[in-house]
């Protein structure tokens, strides 16, 4: 994007972060308060991912993920509150969410040309919609998707309290092995971007001693500093 808004005027809060920093859930919450939409990036990495492992595709071989991308039908809502998530026909809103695709996800996410088409896919995304804002959360978002977005936000928290929250989130899963598999995943995606350092002019908010309802007041109060009152904004 090489504005502030998109050409209808609509206001990007940019949100980087690594994984269980808290993001989606923060962004959501955000996006309900101002009245802005919501548009959760890796959902769109979650899906291709979902989509290979359900092609039998080798995740890991960067041609067969280009071979999948040619056939990727995304569609995703904006609405905080109405989220879902299709990949034709199909809904797949909770499975892109289970463990087998978490594991995969950094194996699609680090071909540059799929980064890419999806990155184009998120300004179209935005730029189509007649909301007065739009939160949107995922990694190099504030300086690769929405580098030019009044509000640039780097939300984090230390290892061990991102790994605790996202085992509180999967109690299905084994403390260890989600912390396990956190730390896989950040070792992964870094590689390819840099998703724990801010860039300049991103402003960073340190969730770690701070509780869910604290974090959304913290990024609110960045929101309300760089972008001018709006009828329906932060209650």
């Amino acid at each position: 994007m090489t504005d502030a808004t998109n050409p209808a005027g609509t206001v990007i809060v940019a949100i980087d972060g690594p994984a269980g920093s808290g993001k989606s859930s923060v962004s959501k919450q955000v996006a309900r308060r101002l009245g802005y939409g919501f548009l959760d990036t890796g959902a769109a990495y979650r899906a291709l991912a979902w989509l290979a492992l359900d092609r039998g595709t080798d995740t890991s071989d960067s041609t067969s993920v280009l071979d999948v991308m040619g056939d990727f039908d995304y569609a995703i809502s904006l609405d905080p509150d109405e989220f879902w998530v299709r990949v034709g026909t199909a809904d797949v809103t909770d499975a892109i969410r289970e463990p087998q695709v978490s594991e995969a996800v950094s194996g699609v996410a680090r071909v540059p040309a799929v980064r890419q088409s999806v990155n184009a896919l998120f300004r179209s995304l935005v730029a189509a919609s007649d909301l007065p804002g739009v939160v949107i959360e995922g990694r190099d978002i504030t300086t690769v998707v929405a580098p030019d977005a009044p509000v640039r936000i780097l939300l984090t928290a230390a290892p061990e309290v991102r790994a605790a929250r996202r085992s509180a989130e999967l109690t299905s899963q084994d403390a260890a092995a989600v912390a396990a598999a956190l730390h896989r995943r950040d070792a992964s995606d870094s590689a390819v971007v840099d998703f724990l350092t801010a860039a300049p002019g991103v402003e960073v908010v340190d969730s770690t001693h701070l509780d869910f309802h604290q974090t959304v007041d913290a990024v609110i109060g960045v929101i309300r500093t760089n972008v001018p009152a709006q009828d329906g904004s932060a209650r």
